[in-house]
This record gives structure tokens, C-alpha cells and sequence, in this order.
């Protein structure tokens, strides 16, 4: 079976959480004889053809973008050549240019997206929503392919465009290896003991606005809870202003961390703080690190797939989005009781191993791909069967 993969961007240039969605997929299929292919734009002056992980990434010139969405006047062509040599063509949700790749295309190949988020941008009043024009063309789209998979049950029932699409959507989650990151070394956790201590609430990401860390801040410092914040981005500078200005000391800021590092981190944590706090937030990949390392957490209720991979009560504590007030009560909750940190802990390494191990997410995507090929087998067989003598007179 031949599998290719379209998105607008991809490693080397770039390894974020979709990219790292697909080498998930790619990679975790190599040994179930599934050749694949990624086709994706590239910065680069002379782009090329590169191998990782036992599949292909074939890149197309990036040049230029338009309304942050990268167009390639190569990457259509290439598409249409790759796509005639492959069995399966598996979209990546949101890039418009994709969607237009398919429609000039017309590869007549079974197809499958995955929708990863909705297509968002700056409503009145600073909200989020879904860009008016763009959506009435992703409804086209959407209903033009073989199958649509969101991540989660949540994003799917919560979601304008795919509740308003008429069609079944079903739900594969994302998945990360029992190697990524690495487990720690006892000597790296020991250094990293030494530097900042124990037991404290641990934030890993890149800090980004929709994140929500000012509501983590403001509840370390009613508090008094320690609480580490690992990453870096644009908001860094605007963070460590409120914790000068507040005057918050047990809030700590590391910036970028290694992977080592971040094992660390997960090892001596006692749960994990993540307080995003808008639908940019799709499914959270570092809740399911902190499931993998058995961690409570606590997370805010979006809608979306972090009460997916955190489920309230159980895997952890789930409270409303920007309430300083209710995360800062869902912290003591934890920092009190060390029986519920134990059994929530148990509980999120348990779902993980149900629900996230990359090995279980492929082999789902296994499954779909294979149920297209069997449903086009069907249609072709049917389509013949009903062709007859007398009925083409």
C-alpha cells in the first residue's frame, strides 16, 4: 500500500505538533508494509527529496504566502504525479491551498482527511472563529473526500464546519512513542532535582497566547504554589513582566528545554498545569506526555480534545477556561491530597497505553486506510456487475 501525505510544512523545516502527527503515522506503518510518502512546501532554494524514519519527504518550492496560508506554484504538479502513483491520499486540515490542490487535481483516488483544528482567525471583539469565506470552500472540500477523522469526540461534536457537514465524522486521537520524549537518565533527573527542586506544577510548551499561562500565574500567586514553566515563544517577555511586576516567586520561567530536560521535568513533577484557553487549543500532545509519565492534570474544559486525554475526575481536574480562582483551587486539591496525585497519576498512565501509544494510533489509521481500499474494491465490482450487454444497447 502507498500512502501520501500532504501538509504545508514538515521536518527539516519544521517538526511541530501535526508534522510530528504525521511521522507518528508514517513511521509507526513502515513495518506493516505501508510505503509512504509526505509532500509538503519548502523555503529552501533548491528543495529536494529527503528519507526519515523509513518513509519519503518530497518537498515543492514555497513562494510566497497569502493570508498565512503558502503557495507553490511546483507543489501542484508534483502533487498530481505523486498522487497517480499512490493508493491512498491523506489530507492534513487546515491549509486552503490543499484544497485547491485536490480540486485542480482530480486524482480520483480514495482520500482521507484529518482534521487536526478549525480554520481560525480574529472575529469582532478579539474572538476566535471560523473564517467565513474559507469555511463555505472547506465544506466543499470536506464533503468531496472518502472519509473525515477528527481527534477527538469533543472537537468533532464542537465544531461548526464538521457538525454542519451532514456526513459521519469519525475520531482516530493523536498518539506520541513510548521514546519521545526519552525516558530519564536517573543522573539527568538528579541535576535537574537539584535546580529547581520537586513536587512543583510543570508547564511545557511554547508560550503562545491561546496558552492561557497568565491565569496559571495569577493562581500560583494566590497560592503559594510552586510552579515551573518550561518553553519558549512570544510571549516570554510579557510573562516575566507580570511575574517582576506581581512580584511572584514561586513561579519559574526555564525557556527552551531539551528533550532530556523535559523527561526531567515529567519525572519530578507532581502534575501538569494547562490552562489554554480557547478552541486553538485542538487536542494538547503535552497532556498525553504527562499521561505517559503517569502525572495528574489539570487542564480547562474547551470543548475540544484536552477533556479527551483529560478526563475529569478521573485522569485528572478539568475547570472552566481563564479562572485564576478555580485552577488555583484544582492545584491545592492536588498539593493536598497525595492519594488522589497516586490514583489520577495510575489512571492517566493506564489511558495512555489504552488510547495513545503511537503503535495504537497507526494501527488505526491501518485500519481506515484499508477499509477505503476495500469500500472502492466493492464500488468497482458493483459498478461492473451492473454493466451488461443489454443494458449498454
Amino acid at each position: 500500500m502507498k500512502v501520501l501525505h500532504f501538509f504545508k510544512t514538515f521536518w527539516p523545516d519544521s517538526l511541530g505538533g501535526i508534522e510530528r502527527v504525521i511521522d507518528t503515522i508514517a513511521s509507526g506503518l513502515v513495518d506493516s508494509g505501508v510505503k509512504s510518502t509526505v509532500l509538503t512546501l519548502s523555503s529552501e532554494p533548491q528543495p529536494g527529496e529527503l528519507f526519515r524514519n523509513g518513509y519519503r519527504v518530497v518537498q515543492a518550492r514555497k513562494n510566497f504566502e497569502f493570508a498565512s496560508t503558502g503557495i507553490s506554484f511546483d507543489a501542484i504538479g508534483k502533487f498530481r504525479e505523486l498522487a497517480r502513483e499512490s493508493d491512498i491520499i491523506h489530507y492534513h486540515f487546515p491549509w486552503p491551498f490543499m484544497d485547491l490542490a485536490h480540486w485542480t487535481t482530480r486524482h480520483g483516488k480514495p482520500s482521507i482527511v484529518t482534521y487536526h483544528a478549525d480554520a481560525l482567525g480574529k472575529g469582532m471583539f478579539g474572538r476566535t472563529v471560523l473564517t467565513p469565506l474559507y469555511g463555505a470552500v472547506a465544506r466543499r472540500f470536506l464533503a468531496s473526500v472518502d472519509k473525515v477523522v477528527a481527534t477527538s469526540p469533543q472537537y468533532a461534536s464542537s465544531s461548526p464546519l464538521l457538525r454542519g457537514l451532514g456526513r459521519e465524522v469519525d475520531f482516530i486521537p493523536l498518539g506520541i512513542s513510548d521514546t519521545s520524549p526519552p525516558a530519564p537518565l536517573p543522573a539527568h533527573v538528579d541535576a535537574m532535582r537539584a535546580r529547581v527542586g520537586q513536587d512543583f506544577f510543570l508547564f511545557v510548551g511554547v508560550l503562545r497566547p491561546y496558552k492561557g499561562l497568565e491565569t496559571l500565574i495569577e493562581a500560583a500567586r494566590h497560592t503559594g504554589h510552586k510552579v515551573i514553566i518550561a518553553g519558549d515563544g512570544k510571549e516570554r517577555d510579557r510573562l516575566e513582566a507580570i511575574i517582576r511586576h506581581q512580584g511572584v516567586s514561586n513561579v519559574v520561567m526555564l525557556g527552551h528545554v531539551s528533550e532530556e530536560d523535559k523527561s526531567a521535568l515529567l519525572a519530578l513533577c507532581k502534575a501538569f498545569a494547562f490552562p489554554s484557553n480557547n478552541r486553538a487549543e485542538a487536542f494538547g500532545i503535552s497532556l498525553v506526555e504527562a499521561s505517559r509519565f503517569g502525572k495528574p492534570m489539570i487542564s480547562c474544559d474547551l470543548t475540544t480534545g484536552t477533556s479527551y486525554v483529560n478526563i475529569d475526575g478521573v485522569t485528572g481536574l478539568v475547570v472552566p477556561a481563564s479562572d485564576s480562582k478555580a485552577f488555583g483551587e484544582a492545584m491545592t486539591a492536588l498539593a493536598s491530597d497525595a492519594e488522589l496525585v497516586r490514583g489520577m497519576g495510575k489512571a492517566a498512565r493506564a489511558r495512555y497505553e489504552r488510547h495513545f501509544r503511537a503503535s495504537i494510533v497507526a494501527m488505526r489509521y491501518l485500519e481506515a486506510y484499508e477499509s477505503l481500499l476495500a469500500a472502492r474494491s466493492i464500488s468497482g465490482q458493483a459498478s461492473v456487475a451492473s454493466f451488461s450487454p443489454k443494458a449498454s444497447r
